[in-house]
């Protein structure tokens, strides 16, 4: 049937009328955050995160001990009205530093929240249950101000320094050599990937499982491809939100990263997209180039009718399963709607 022989309902009940909406909404999310950050409302600080000395006592720091634990949460939106007025909270199941590995999962898995959220946000929901499934888990807050609501914004670069700072600090506490990262969005993507490229991140990270990555850049549904066409609009969002710019399609950043190869043979790669993604656009550009050590899925490859986005991928029961397959194949589970 051609476009112009559909009738006004089913253009109604389409996907892409019922994502508009969406759109509008992060179109003045994203604008009215870029406004605030460039007026100074979230400040940006760098090397937020940093590592314990090497041979001092693993008994936790005030500021671990005062970490303030929020609820298991089902929904992005859930997940973030409670942040709001707890912005530095944990997800539960996450930072227990007093937590040994076990021999059925003897790397810890750090989380590794997207663009303008922050560890709560993200984690909610997947941090319990992957403690309830037996692993010690950790989330870091980066790229943001210390105690900010909004994270993942500062030059990718120091937000990939903060993340290999994290990984060691988790590292010695556990004494692991290695450990998992499991990343939304930037957190998934161009981001860790420069840590495991360029920082020895290679070296301590066994497996990188991604949630609808940035991996090849993204549009930010055209308001990157906006501000380009716009004289100073690119500076002036770069100069509000960093991350932002760098995570475009063909920027210097995402560039680097091909060079040499997308991946590192040391390390076990696994991406899910989603159809639906209305952030990372087109969301192909999840994908990295095929190799031995990566595996890609889509999640309407298994669930046709599911349209989750971008946001709701990491509360998802498929991407779920899907994590925990990636993180333990011996043990993986068919994936179900």
């Amino acid at each position: 049937m051609s476009v112009s022989t559909r009738n006004s309902r089913s253009t109604r009940n389409s996907p892409q009328h019922r994502a508009r909406p969406l759109r509008r909404r992060l179109v003045a999310a994203v604008s009215g955050i870029a406004a605030a950050v460039s007026l100074g409302a979230f400040g940006i600080v760098t090397h937020q995160a940093t590592a314990t000395p090497a041979g001092s006592s693993a008994t936790p720091a005030a500021s671990e001990a005062d970490e303030q634990v929020g609820p298991p949460q089902k929904t992005f939106a859930e997940a973030t009205a409670y942040a709001l007025t707890h912005p530095a909270a944990v997800p539960t199941g996450a930072n227990d530093w007093a937590c040994t590995p076990s021999a059925e999962h003897p790397r810890p898995v750090v989380l590794v929240h997207g663009t303008f959220e922050n560890r709560y946000m993200n984690w909610a929901g997947l941090a319990p249950k992957l403690k309830d499934a037996g692993y010690c888990v950790y989330a870091l807050n980066y790229g943001g101000k210390e105690g900010g609501l909004l994270q993942g914004i500062g030059d990718m670069a120091e937000s990939a320094a903060q993340l290999s700072a994290f990984v060691d600090k988790v590292r010695e506490r556990t004494g692991s050599s290695r450990v998992d990262l499991v990343g939304h969005s930037q957190g998934g993507g161009v981001m860790p990937r420069h840590y495991i490229k360029n920082l020895g991140g290679a070296a301590k990270v066994d497996k990188l499982v991604a949630l609808s990555p940035n991996n090849h850049g993204t549009t930010l549904s055209g308001l990157a491809t906006l501000a380009k066409a716009i004289p100073g609009a690119g500076d002036l969002t770069g100069a509000a939100c960093p991350a932002c710019m760098q995570q475009t399609t063909g920027s210097d950043f995402v560039t680097a990263l091909k060079e040499g190869g997308e991946t590192d043979p040391a390390v076990d790669y696994s991406v899910l997209a989603t159809r639906t993604d209305w952030v990372v656009t087109p969301y192909t550009s999840s994908y990295l180039a095929d190799a031995d050590n990566v595996t890609q899925s889509k999640l309407q490859d298994h669930c046709p009718l599911d349209l989750t986005e971008h946001l709701g991928l990491s509360y998802n029961k498929t991407a779920t399963r899907f994590v925990l397959n990636a993180l333990d194949p011996a043990h993986a589970e068919k994936l179900t709607c």
